[in-house]
């Protein structure tokens, strides 16, 4: 061993007990990139959702219009518990408080009015008094939440029993709790706590507390009372660790047993937010009664009763990054109890990942200061696949929740300081030569000189290429009003948005012209499906476009919106290096590229945003497209059929667009034929068009002055299937 290499060994073994020291100190940025770890697995592989007995009786939009503002009257609450009561409901559970009096009682208006006989008050009414009479002797649970002021604790509907030691000390700490009513606190089957993750500052929802304690007495959530009652169970049987103070393992009620973590809280295994979880109160309230699916469902089944109304403000955010009503993470939390899924992180996860960076790291250390560059490499990321691989099949296969990000960040770490210390000691002429090279060319055209051959010649083979031009509307408007810097600071805003869909989606960007973009894929390397992948770009181009606009982030104000057109086109093209002997650059030319910029140019008479070709729409069978006519063409001497790129599979598999879509056909078969009923068709499409895309009402106006870019010839074959598909 050189005495470089004892050097190298020595730094690289330094920094590998400073990262094992990090890991073990657990700071809290390795506690989030954890977090976010685990909520990728689940995005990867959510829990399936399966039809379990558990709903909820939603609180939404429609309900509140039929019934008015929340909050509503007890005694309207009262007469839903009787509905459903009388549908069979194993439990009803109320994920919201009572701790005021009722103000909308007829009693308590009465009492606040001036010059009313109290005797007559006293004979009204008093909708408090009708609810706590409606939840007696039936299967109803209240919740209750967190206060910081007084000392109040809600009454405790179960027993509880222990194996092993006290679990007290793990449990989040209950200093008080907000009051109930007296007449519901005693009429009520169970009583549970509503909060899902007190004191963590996450806006993220990852694991509800079952059990809070206050020293003395323990307090279920709303989940766990819903699913005793619903059992008629009357005992929790909790686990703590054999011979430790202060940890829970597990917790029983009828049937089931719950793993939890030390601090007794439940790992949410969440599916996507699905309607089928959800019924609306209204259809309960209706005086015609819900249908018989709707009862078919509450019968036997577990109902959480909350709202989804964005106005009431009982939204979270679940680890699929999707925005839900508080109520639904109750109800997941019965649905996953009740199907048997869990996720858990052991005890010994974080010894196994403290002695992984400890053990890799130094492995690392001595592979890279002995062997060539390129096996450190290959072994570095044989050990980063190995973390990836052992991860994912701990949590896919036994719900277990590993972190691989710290091996593979202590690795990373490890193999790019060692081998930093290589370059910068050993390989330093053979840098030095790169990086003057590295003055005059991009990586990546360096890395096409190293492994082609004669890659630095001029000229170009024909490929097969889907090109994009990409414009912005009113262009010249804006640059007129606007000085030159705040000009330069909106296109590069537009156009660094834009220009990462066309890489995410494979393609290559080749230049920016002023306000616009040219893309092209299937070249330098084959693509495959590649139109498909020039259409999804030019779809999120369009939503990225429309958060952009909604955020103001071009500082216009929210009245003044930013459009583009898109243009797409499948040819053939010569695709190569451009230019002179001296200075060229990799491009592509030909009739596919000026087929695409004249597309782009169409937007405007067509009246829509993204428009491709006849070759193009051929593989798009799973997007919504709509026939957009015969356009002539600058330069063409025959006129080329044009497709409007509505949406995406998802709106392309909806009910709204396959109407649209017929209607579309009747619009098109009147136009050609002028048939008298071709206004009617006109106006319920426009009805139509609206609900489906805010970019159509505009198509469908410039449509009717388009006449003849549907009149030469009814659709071909190929064209009905384009439009069928």
């Amino acid at each position: 061993m050189t005495r470089t290499q004892q050097i190298g060994v020595l730094i690289g073994l330094l920094i590998v007990a400073a990262l094992t020291a990090l890991r073990a100190g657990d700071p809290s940025l390795l506690r989030q990139a954890r977090d976010v770890t685990f909520d990728e697995y689940q995005r990867i592989a959510p829990r399936p959702f399966e039809p379990v007995p558990v709903h909820v009786i939603d609180i939404d939009e429609a309900s509140l219009k039929d019934f008015g503002q929340w909050p509503w009257p007890r005694d309207r609450l009262a007469h839903l518990v009787e509905r459903l009561s009388e549908m069979g409901a194993a439990a009803i559970a109320f994920d919201m408080l009572f701790a005021e009096p009722d103000r909308l009682s007829p009693r308590a208006i009465a009492a606040d009015a001036e010059g009313i006989d109290p005797a007559v008050i006293a004979k009204l009414p008093d909708n408090d008094q009708i609810f706590a009479a409606s939840i007696a002797s039936r299967p109803v649970v209240l919740g209750f939440g967190l206060s910081n002021e007084g000392d109040y604790r809600p009454p405790v509907k179960a027993g509880f029993a222990f194996t092993g030691e006290d679990p007290a000390a793990a449990l989040p700490h209950l200093a008080a709790a907000t009051p109930l009513r007296p007449g519901l606190e005693k009429n009520a089957a169970g009583i549970g706590h509503i909060s899902l993750n007190p004191g963590n500052p996450s806006p993220v929802v990852r694991a509800v507390p079952l059990f809070l304690s206050d020293g003395s007495q323990f307090y279920p959530n709303l989940a766990m009372e819903a699913l005793r009652v619903a059992q008629g169970a009357s005992t929790y049987v909790l686990a703590g660790a054999p011979g430790v103070t202060g940890v829970m393992t597990s917790a029983k009620i009828g049937d089931f047993v719950v793993p939890v973590t030390a601090a007794g809280e439940l790992w949410l295994y969440v599916t996507p937010d699905r309607a089928e979880r959800y019924i609306s109160a209204r259809l309960i309230l209706d005086g015609t009664g819900p249908p018989a699916a709707v009862a078919e469902a509450i019968n036997g089944s577990i109902l959480f009763i909350g709202t989804s109304a964005a106005g009431l403000q009982d939204i979270r955010t679940t680890a699929l990054g999707e925005n839900v009503p508080g109520v639904s993470l109750h109800a997941q939390t019965v649905e996953q109890i009740l199907s048997g899924h869990f996720l858990s992180r052991p005890d010994w996860a974080d010894g196994l990942e403290i002695l992984a960076i400890a053990v890799l790291g130094t492995l690392l250390v001595f592979i890279t200061t002995f062997v060539s560059p390129a096996v450190a490499l290959a072994c570095g990321l044989a050990i980063t696949a190995l973390a990836l691989v052992a991860s994912w099949f701990c949590f896919s296969a036994l719900g277990l929740l590993l972190d691989p990000l710290a091996p593979i960040l202590g690795g990373s770490i490890t193999h790019f300081a060692a081998t930093s210390f290589r370059i910068l000691v050993i390989d330093r002429e053979r840098r030095e030569v790169r990086r003057a090279f590295g003055h005059y060319l991009s990586p990546s055209l360096l890395y096409r000189i190293e492994h082609t051959r004669d890659a630095l010649r001029l000229g170009g083979d024909d490929r097969e290429l889907t090109v994009m031009f990409v414009d912005v509307r009113d262009f010249t408007e804006i640059s007129e009003r606007l000085p030159p810097t705040a000009v330069v600071h909106f296109l590069n805003t537009l156009l660094d948005a834009l220009s990462h869909h066309v890489i995410a989606n494979e393609g290559t960007l080749d230049k920016f012209i002023g306000d616009s973009i040219m893309a092209f894929w299937n070249a330098p390397v084959d693509v495959a499906d590649h139109e498909a992948k020039a259409v999804r770009a030019a779809l999120a181009m369009r939503e990225t476009l429309a958060r952009l606009n909604a955020d103001d982030a071009f500082g216009f104000g929210p009245d003044q919106k930013v459009g583009i057109g898109i243009g797409i086109h499948t040819g053939v093209a010569c695709v190569g290096n451009m230019g002179a002997e001296t200075r060229f650059n990799y491009s592509a030319v030909g009739d596919a590229v000026n087929v695409a910029a004249r597309i782009e140019s169409s937007c405007k008479e067509v009246g829509f945003d993204i428009l491709i070709s006849e070759e193009t729409a051929k593989r798009q069978r799973e997007m919504a497209l709509l026939e957009a006519g015969a356009v002539g063409l600058k330069g063409k001497s025959t006129r080329t059929e044009l497709f409007a790129v509505v949406g995406g599979p998802t709106l392309a598999g909806s009910a709204e667009f396959t109407e649209l879509r017929l209607l579309h056909a009747e619009l098109l078969s009147a136009l050609r034929s002028r048939s008298p009923a071709l206004r009617r068709i006109a106006g319920a499409i426009r009805l139509k068009a609206r609900a489906v895309s805010p970019h159509l009402p505009d198509f469908y106006r410039k449509l009717a002055r388009r006449a003849d870019h549907f009149r030469d010839a009814p659709p071909a074959p190929h064209k009905r299937q384009i439009i069928q598909s």
